[in-house]
């Protein structure tokens, strides 16, 4: 196995920090320049699921228009939507389900942390 480049490997994890920042504009534009939309940390944690988790709506929307998966798993199974209704980031919730995250996906599922967090009101119209 080819062994990556340290300097990749930096590049990498300052995408993931302006993920967490909020910084859409740069986002879109390394997106648009060619870092794959779906990039993934070593937990399997996509810009997507970092930006979600992070409260980054401007990030989260960026991302939806150019592409990402709203669906995809991290290593643990967890989902981008279930990560914000745990974190009570509701604009960002909202932008998943407007986009089709799926409501059953994950470990636990969006809809099951909805429950546990007395936020079904989030998915009354979704099913």
């Amino acid at each position: 196995m080819t062994e990556i480049d340290p300097r990749v490997i930096e590049f990498a994890h300052q995408i993931f920090d302006l993920a967490r920042g909020g910084d859409a504009d740069q986002i879109g534009t390394l997106v648009d320049a060619g870092v794959p939309v779906d990039l993934a940390d070593a937990r399997g944690n996509t810009i997507l699921m970092l930006a979600a988790y992070a409260g980054q709506a401007a990030v989260v929307s960026a991302l939806i228009l150019r592409g990402a998966d709203v669906n995809r798993l991290n290593l643990r199974g967890q989902c981008p939507l279930a990560g914000a209704i745990f974190k009570g980031e509701d604009d960002i919730a909202r932008l998943l389900i407007a986009a089709g995250a799926d409501l059953d996906l994950g470990t636990p599922s969006a809809r099951d942390t909805a429950r546990m967090f007395g936020r079904l009101d989030l998915l009354e119209s979704n099913g």
